[in-house]
């Protein structure tokens, strides 16, 4: 496999990089985002994707998980210092890997007769990528991402989305006057102040879930154009965390179709 060493962060390669893991507007710029990690980087090459190049150090491309990568990616890898991976690495802990890969366009238009999931001005990555997961694990193939929520693509969101992205029909910075109107299946809110509960509801057939802000929860126009539901809580809490809540709504989903 061909190898180059880079010495210097101020080399084009790096900065590029670094820009890539950085800025959103970079990302968008270029059309291009970085996997972290080995298991993302084998989730992607098993979907039959493309890698554009990879970023390791001397070390890890000794390991045995890297044999996994190089059997399937024969393209360019360039290997830096360890202390230089540290310097670029948004986790710290994982077998030094960074792989350079396109943003997938979607290749299918919205389908408003589909189950599909709303990120309604959601802006930890933890929690898009975590609902993202969730999401793919129950079925969910459509996600409608609107203008103010966390990057899809982001290094941060794709690491907690652990691979689910490669399997879902992505649409970004929609507007929902513009989108929510349109579905031909129930729409549902989630609520903590709503008394009709979650489990009094059919989910057996297609419907469209839409998850607001952590701290402000969905907007009015969402109130006003879904269904609001609420998940009992007979321990008191005010809320559940974002992700819990979708998390939740979406395999009572599942249970009711099983």
């Amino acid at each position: 496999m061909p190898t180059i060493f880079l010495e210097s962060k101020d080399n084009p390669k790096i900065k590029h990089l670094r820009g890539l893991i950085e800025q959103n507007n970079y990302r968008k710029k270029q059309g291009q985002t970085v996997l972290e990690g080995t298991h993302l980087c084998l989730s992607w090459l098993q979907e039959n994707r493309k890698i554009n190049s990879i970023f390791t150090t001397e070390h890890a491309l000794e390991h045995t998980d890297f044999d996994e990568i190089t059997a399937q990616y024969t393209g360019m890898i360039f290997v830096i210092s360890e202390s230089l991976y540290k310097d670029l690495s948004t986790l710290g802990t994982t077998l030094a890997c960074l792989a350079i890969v396109d943003i997938p366009s979607s290749s299918q238009a919205l389908d408003f007769k589909s189950d599909t999931l709303i990120l309604e001005n959601i802006q930890d990555p933890g929690n898009v990528g975590t609902l993202l997961r969730s999401a793919a694990a129950a079925g969910i193939e459509q996600i409608i991402c609107t203008k103010g929520s966390a990057s899809l693509w982001s290094p941060r969101v794709l690491r907690a989305g652990m691979g689910a992205h490669f399997s879902l029909q992505c649409f970004e910075n929609i507007v929902l006057e513009d989108v929510l109107p349109r579905f031909q299946i129930p729409v549902y809110v989630t609520s903590s102040h709503n008394s009709n509960s979650l489990y009094s509801k059919d989910l057996k057939k297609a419907c469209v879930w839409v998850l607001g802000n952590e701290g402000q929860g969905v907007s009015e126009y969402a109130l006003q154009h879904a269904e609001a539901v609420s998940i009992p809580q007979p321990g008191g809490q005010e809320s559940l965390n974002v992700a819990i809540a979708g998390s939740v709504c979406f395999f009572e989903m599942v249970r009711q179709r099983l």
